[in-house]
């Protein structure tokens, strides 16, 4: 708490993503009050800490969606008692039922109040749920351009099939919870093991032609003997096709080596 009793400027927000929006917000401001709401993200919980170098505080939707905007900004000034600036969106809202705006705040907080308007892109408005659209497309150049940089995931490494190693390649399977995922298929990727990166060609989906469960799995293109690894992170770069069903385990496989191979080209 001493800590924060130094801050004099915060930017409020989800900050779902850190993207390019988030970051013209951050950027003005000494810390950033994220909004949680446990729920599915791009970005996750204190994950969004990585992100930036700005002191992170979170408040919990559920313990705060009940204040009125009085309350919450008396929350705010008690959190924060030297407290100057304050940075919001143009379309934040707080309190109860989302009964304060950014002329509200201004009246109940006797600090500056600045308003970051709308960031876009190419003419293209910046909003976490535009990306995930594009995610959900498969369009990972659009979603990493508004996000500012690669959209990455996390997961625990978990036993797979046992297909991969014996009939096609070796790969990590993972359990991947609360991320927004990208349409099913096959991408050119960057894989983390013990904080290294590596280029890695991953597939997101059902495993239609395998059995039809549904995976996360990476397979490493630098690396062919794998050592355990606990927790492994995937920077999605582009999509190279759409998942799809194959005839036989040996179309897979000749479909497999084609995409390692424009992994290896995209990625080069």
């Amino acid at each position: 708490m001493k800590l924060l009793n130094k801050i004099k400027s915060i930017a409020i927000g989800s900050f779902d993503g850190i993207h390019l929006g988030h970051q013209a917000l951050i950027a003005q401001a000494e810390a950033i009050v994220i909004i949680e709401r446990n729920s599915g993200y791009l970005t996750p919980g204190y994950k969004r800490s990585c992100y930036t170098d700005k002191i992170c505080c979170f408040y919990h939707f559920d313990k705060i969606k009940g204040l009125t905007p009085e309350a919450f900004v008396a929350r705010l000034l008690e959190d924060f008692p030297l407290l100057e600036r304050i940075i919001v969106g143009y379309d934040f809202h707080f309190g109860k039922e989302k009964r304060g705006d950014a002329a509200l705040l201004q009246t109940l907080f006797d600090g500056e109040i600045r308003v970051v308007e709308q960031v876009c892109y190419e003419g293209i408005p910046v909003h976490s749920r535009t990306i995930k659209a594009y995610l959900r497309e498969g369009r990972m150049k659009m979603a990493n351009a508004l996000l500012g940089r690669s959209y990455q995931i996390e997961g625990e490494v978990i036993p797979g099939q046992g297909l991969g190693k014996k009939s096609f390649v070796p790969t990590l399977n993972l359990a991947v919870d609360h991320y927004q995922l990208p349409l099913e298929g096959v991408y050119a990727t960057r894989t983390r093991l013990d904080d290294v990166w590596h280029d890695s060609v991953s597939f997101v989906g059902n495993r239609i032609t395998t059995g039809g469960s549904f995976a996360v799995e990476t397979h490493i293109l630098d690396q062919e003997i794998y050592e355990e690894h606990s927790s492994v992170s995937l920077l999605f770069v582009d999509l190279l096709r759409i998942n799809k069903k194959f005839d036989s385990f040996e179309a897979l496989k000749m479909q497999i080596e084609e995409d390692i191979k424009r992994a290896k080209e995209l990625l080069g």
